[in-house]
């Protein structure tokens, strides 16, 4: 039988407080390594701007790797979940809303783990499975937004060219605005999924 506390069996404040800190130290991850890059982001710099001793940021992520391998996740988990609040619209708007996801804060902060992926022994595998199962995620909440039928021919395909391109527009962006041709590139991307996929 387990032991009953007083006032229910919610979490308690300790441990709102500790996802509350975690979050915070993610959010600034996130932050400092599209910022800073990945020299640029220590530990002691995402601590001071999550407004926590580097000890507590240690106690919820014991290495560098832990703590930027996890703000990767939680930077997919908020792409995912920005994906699947799309609405089921026409797919014009849809490819603009998966055009959206490659050119902000989030995949800035992922482009910088990337490349420090290429370079870190230690964090190359983590990173690489990661965006392993992101690019799965996204791939099957594309296919889903786009009503596509991946059983014809060349429909996979089609999409995952898409997401390409949308990655491709995303690192354009990163040096310059590229908001003026990137609009004309999604109209026409869209008038193409519409032939292509029915």
């Amino acid at each position: 039988m387990g032991v009953v506390t007083p006032g229910g069996t919610g979490p308690g404040p300790k441990q709102d407080r500790s996802r509350a800190t975690r979050r915070r130290l993610l959010e600034a991850a996130v932050a400092c390594l599209a910022e800073h890059g990945w020299a640029g982001s220590t530990v002691a710099v995402v601590a001071e701007r999550a407004g926590v001793s580097r000890g507590a940021a240690q106690h919820h992520f014991p290495t560098r790797e832990d703590l930027f391998t996890a703000a990767v996740e939680y930077v997919a988990e908020e792409r995912s979940a920005a994906l699947r609040a799309v609405p089921d619209q026409d797919r014009a708007a849809v490819v603009a809303a998966l055009v959206d996801l490659y050119t902000g804060p989030l995949f800035r902060a992922a482009l910088q783990l990337w490349v420090a992926a290429s370079n870190e022994e230690q964090l190359r595998p983590r990173v690489t499975e990661l965006e392993a199962r992101v690019g799965r995620e996204t791939h099957r909440i594309a296919v889903h937004l786009l009503r596509a039928d991946e059983a014809r021919p060349g429909v996979r395909e089609t999409v995952q060219g898409l997401l390409d391109m949308a990655r491709g527009l995303g690192l354009a962006n990163v040096l310059t605005d590229d908001t003026a041709r990137r609009r004309k590139v999604v109209a026409q991307w869209a008038a193409l999924l519409d032939g292509a996929l029915g």
